[in-house]
């Protein structure tokens, strides 16, 4: 949870740019990945951030941890930014660990943690989505979140919460259906 003081500013950053909230995560979620779209702008970022911050939500988002080296990474950490090694011996391998396995394990060490994604991977056009958010979601038997902007008429928020089913191109096909109505920055570049 934020300090009333960050989600204060997160308030009036969202109030100033012209932005409305429409709605926030449900009472008593612990954890959950939230996957955010359409991304089709480095601007997604800023403003999912100070919706996240006017919300109260504590997001956390995955990161190089290459980029956490001084002068960004007391930043990047204060903003959020997990740092996760993809470099180790083993990653991705047999035996070894996975991204998505080392993401499952801080879930299930953490009391608290919301996890925020692009599933497109990009700001440029991607009809297909990066799908670790969904193992990790699973793996960690946490909801799945789908939070949006929608420059159209400046709205963002949180959207109803989704279960994985265990069928994954039916899963991303139901969450892709949340975002048809939304509109990016680009929107050439977020339709999915």
């Amino acid at each position: 949870m934020e300090s009333w003081f960050v989600r204060f500013i997160g308030r009036l950053v969202i109030r100033l740019g012209g932005w409305t909230i429409e709605a926030g995560l449900p009472e008593g979620v612990k954890k959950a990945v939230l996957v955010s779209g359409p991304h089709t702008s480095n601007w997604d970022f800023i403003w999912s951030r100070f919706a996240m911050y006017s919300l109260g939500v504590g997001v956390k988002f995955t990161i190089k941890k290459e980029f956490m080296r001084f002068p960004f990474g007391p930043i990047l950490r204060a903003m959020g930014a997990i740092p996760i090694d993809r470099s180790r011996p083993g990653a991705g391998q047999v035996g070894g660990q996975s991204s998505t396995d080392t993401i499952v394990d801080i879930f299930n060490e953490r009391e608290y943690l919301y996890l925020i994604v692009t599933p497109e991977g990009t700001r440029d056009y991607a009809p297909n989505w990066k799908t670790g958010f969904y193992y990790v979601a699973q793996g960690a038997n946490v909801p799945i979140f789908p939070a949006y902007l929608n420059y159209k008429n400046r709205t963002t928020g949180i959207g109803p919460r989704f279960e994985p089913t265990g069928d994954l191109d039916a899963d991303i096909e139901a969450l892709k259906d949340f975002y048809r109505d939304k509109q990016g920055r680009h929107p050439e570049k977020g339709i999915y």
